[in-house]
C-alpha cells in the first residue's frame, strides 16, 4: 500500500449526494504483483477491486463482509472479489495472461476482456443471519456501468461509479482509481442535471490521478459549485486472510480415503491461495497429524 491509498466519504449539497473518491493505486499494484497479470487482465481486476472497496465501502456495516463475483463470456474468466467496510480488499480472475489489441478510443479494451455477457452477483455475508445474494446481468462489461447497474437494481440506489486503471507498457500499474455518487431522496433535477454535466466532462480518474490530483481534488470537480464535506478518510489496502491453518482446516473436510491416499503417494501437500498467490506446505508429518484430528473428530 502507498501512502497515497484513501478513501474519502463525504456528503455534498446538503445531503443530496454522498460522494466516495478513492486512490488505490498501491491495492491495484499489489495485486498485478502477486498475480502477474496482464495488460486487460490486469485493467480487469483492478476495476473490479476498486469498484468493491467503493461498494463495500457504501452499503456494508461494522464487520459485514462482501464477495463481488463478475461471471462474464471474455477471456480473463471469472473475477472474485472480498471486501468489506473496513477499506480491505482481495481479488483474483481465472486468467491471469490477457492483453488485447486496443479498442477504438486508443484504452485498454476491458469490455471484451471480461466480456458484456454473463452475470455480476454479490453475496453479502452478515454476522448475523444468512449470506444473501442479488445478482444483475452484466449490462457492460467495462465494469463501472455493472457496478453502476446493481446499485439501481439490487440496491434501489440510484448512482454513479466511475473506475479507471492505467496500465503500463511493462503491465505494472501506474495508477488506479475511482468514485460512486449516490443520489438521495432530498436531490432535486437542477443538481442532478448539473452533476450528469460534470461526469460526462470529467477526465478519466486515471488521468488525474497521473496529474498527481487526490480524490478530494476529484470530489471537487465533480460538484465544483457545492460544498463537499468530508466525513472521513480511510486507508485502503489488499489484504488476504489466508494462513496455513485455514488451508489445514480445509484439507481436514476431505474425504478421509482421499487423505490416506495423498499420505501413502505423495508423502505432502501444497496449497496455493487463489486471492493472494501464498503457498503452504504440508509434510507427511502435518498431513498424519490432520488425519489423527479427522479420526478424532
Amino acid at each position: 500500500m502507498t501512502q497515497k491509498d484513501v478513501l474519502v466519504k463525504s456528503v455534498v449539497g446538503d445531503g443530496m449526494f454522498r460522494a466516495y473518491a478513492i486512490d488505490a493505486t498501491g491495492v491495484v499494484q499489489e495485486a498485478q504483483q502477486r498475480h502477474d497479470t496482464w495488460s486487460a487482465a490486469s485493467a480487469a481486476l483492478g476495476r473490479s477491486l476498486v469498484g468493491t472497496v467503493l461498494l463495500a465501502s457504501s452499503v456494508l456495516k461494522g464487520e459485514e463482509k462482501m464477495t463481488v463475483k463478475i461471471q462474464g463470456d471474455g477471456p480473463v474468466g471469472a473475477i472474485v472479489v472480498d471486501g468489506n467496510a473496513n477499506g480491505t480488499v482481495k481479488g483474483y480472475l481465472q486468467h491471469p495472461h490477457v492483453n488485447l489489441p486496443l479498442n477504438k478510443k486508443g484504452k485498454i479494451d476491458v469490455r471484451t476482456a471480461v466480456g458484456s455477457t454473463g452475470t455480476f452477483s454479490v453475496t453479502k455475508d452478515m454476522p448475523q443471519g444468512d449470506p444473501f445474494t442479488g445478482q444483475v446481468p452484466i449490462v457492460s462489461g467495462e465494469l463501472g456501468e455493472d457496478f453502476t447497474y446493481y446499485l439501481a437494481q439490487s440496491e434501489q440506489i440510484p448512482s454513479s461509479v466511475g473506475l479507471s486503471v492505467f496500465v503500463n507498457a511493462d503491465n505494472s500499474v501506474a495508477v488506479a482509481g475511482g468514485f460512486l455518487i449516490q443520489v438521495m431522496p432530498g436531490a432535486n433535477d437542477e443538481a442532478i442535471s448539473q452533476l450528469e454535466q460534470q461526469i460526462n466532462q470529467l477526465p478519466l480518474v486515471s488521468e488525474l490521478l497521473r496529474q498527481n490530483k487526490s480524490p478530494e481534488d476529484i470530489l471537487h470537480l465533480l460538484f465544483p459549485q457545492q460544498e463537499v464535506k468530508v466525513l472521513d478518510k480511510m486507508p485502503v489496502l489488499f489484504k488476504c486472510d489466508c494462513s496455513k491453518e485455514r488451508f489445514a482446516k480445509a484439507l481436514a473436510s476431505i474425504p478421509r480415503a482421499d487423505m490416506e491416499q495423498m499420505i501413502e503417494e505423495d508423502h505432502h501437500a501444497q496449497a496455493v491461495c487463489h486471492f493472494c498467490g501464498n503457498k503452504y506446505d504440508y509434510s507427511e508429518i502435518d498431513l498424519k497429524k490432520i488425519l489423527l484430528q479427522m479420526t478424532a473428530e
